[in-house]
């Protein structure tokens, strides 16, 4: 099939999806694909079983999408750039001494905390997951997905600030985590980085894609300014998160935090002061439409990427033990900013929104693909998705619920008082 007819076919799954979701069952919109592509590989692999010849078509399709490349080449800059407009610039503001410290020393705290332990579960299970490639897991799966992330908090009425920490986090930790994982890629796969220099590494990328991202966002915006257009100025957005995410990639710059830097600015400078009321109004549908149809295809490919991934059955336990850690890693890296919130802010619960709100997503899994391969690399994928699975499914649709819970219950304590 041709690149065209691969898409035509996928954007009218997510069209039919879409359409029985919002007719029938009314799921959150990303549980409601991946349950559907979940649900789709089960019965083609059924079918499969049945000797049906006309299934193997069908997962040569699935197969013909490098999700890495799709997730992290094409997709990453418009979901992260939609992602950006929606923050509240000035409460990230007030949050920035959390959202930087999670989005950077979380991260590596929570890639050896996770990396360790899953390296004694796979031991202890006889498994011979060497430290490494356990790192290596570490890196990728702690990083919150802002795909995740963002499509969950706008169905919670979570409070400002946890709302702001969440996806200031979940923006800004994806290129902190990706620099992280190469760097211990490279270490597990031929012991070509040390500690000096992955830290360095981590440091110029994130500064440099940071500064660049800021530099452009503030140009476009003066660059709309002087126009009043609304096609050429929708242009110009458009033009900036694609632009910006392609020139730090040739600039070795942190891709991912140039583009989230760059859509800040044009979310709050933008779309604030520099276009008209009606170019406002158009930027604005355009973003959420291409961030909304951009995530149902993702979640739906998530789905379906069960009928290619390499699963390994034999690591199941370590799975079962995986899930659990990566929520109590998760747990004690929010603590002190779930305690400040609870003291200070008298935000009941907390530690446990920002802990239960920390989704992992399709990121996870493209870095996991994405690996080179060795021979570790199916019992990865299968801890990975597995995560991702749950993150997406479990916390995804109880998130919601949680913070209703959490509401009636400080509801009570406030009439009891």
């Amino acid at each position: 099939m041709t690149l065209f007819q691969i898409a035509a076919l996928f954007l009218t799954l997510v069209a039919v999806v879409g359409w029985l979701n919002a007719r029938f069952l009314r799921l959150p919109p990303g549980v409601a694909m991946l349950a559907s592509g979940l649900i789709g590989a089960g019965c083609l692999y059924g079918l499969k079983s049945l000797g049906v010849g006309a299934v193997d078509d069908a997962v040569r399709v699935i197969g013909q999408v490098d999700f890495p490349q799709t997730v992290v080449g094409y997709m990453l800059a418009f979901l992260l750039f939609a992602g950006a407009m929606q923050v509240d610039l000035h409460e990230l503001r007030r949050q920035r001494l959390a959202v930087w410290t999670l989005a950077t020393l979380g991260v590596l705290a929570s890639t050896f905390l996770v990396g360790g332990g899953v390296w004694l579960a796979a031991k202890a299970l006889g498994l011979g997951l060497p430290l490494p490639w356990a790192l290596v897991f570490g890196a990728l799966i702690s990083p919150t997905d802002p795909v995740a992330v963002l499509s969950t908090v706008k169905r919670g009425a979570v409070p400002k600030g946890l709302k702001a920490i969440l996806q200031g986090e979940a923006l800004f930790n994806d290129g902190v985590g990706i620099v992280v994982f190469l760097a211990l890629a490279a270490l597990a796969a031929d012991g070509s980085t040390n500690a000096t220099g992955a830290a360095l590494l981590v440091a110029v990328k994130s500064g440099g894609g940071l500064i660049f991202g800021l530099a452009a966002g503030y140009v476009a915006v003066l660059a709309m300014r002087a126009i009043n257009d609304h096609a050429v100025e929708v242009a110009v957005s458009l033009a900036l998160a694609m632009g910006v995410y392609a020139a730090a990639d040739a600039l070795r710059l942190s891709g991912p935090i140039a583009v989230v830097a760059a859509g800040l600015i044009m979310g709050d400078l933008g779309m604030g002061t520099a276009v008209s009321e009606t170019t406002h109004r158009y930027a604005r549908s355009f973003w959420t439409l291409v961030d909304e149809i951009l995530n149902a295809l993702l979640f739906l490919l998530l789905g379906l990427e069960l009928l290619v991934l390499p699963v390994e059955p034999r690591s199941a336990g370590l799975c079962l033990i995986t899930i659990p850690l990566v929520l109590l890693v998760r747990l004690a890296t929010v603590l002190p900013w779930g305690a400040y919130f609870n003291l200070r802010q008298a935000e009941r619960g907390a530690s446990l929104i920002l802990a239960w709100g920390g989704l992992r997503g399709a990121l996870s899994l493209a870095l996991a693909l994405d690996i080179p391969a060795n021979p570790y690399k199916p019992l990865i994928l299968t801890a990975t998705y597995a995560v991702v699975v749950f993150a997406v499914a479990a916390q995804g649709l109880s998130f919601g619920p949680l913070i209703a819970a959490l509401h009636r219950r400080a509801a009570v304590s406030a009439d009891a008082a």
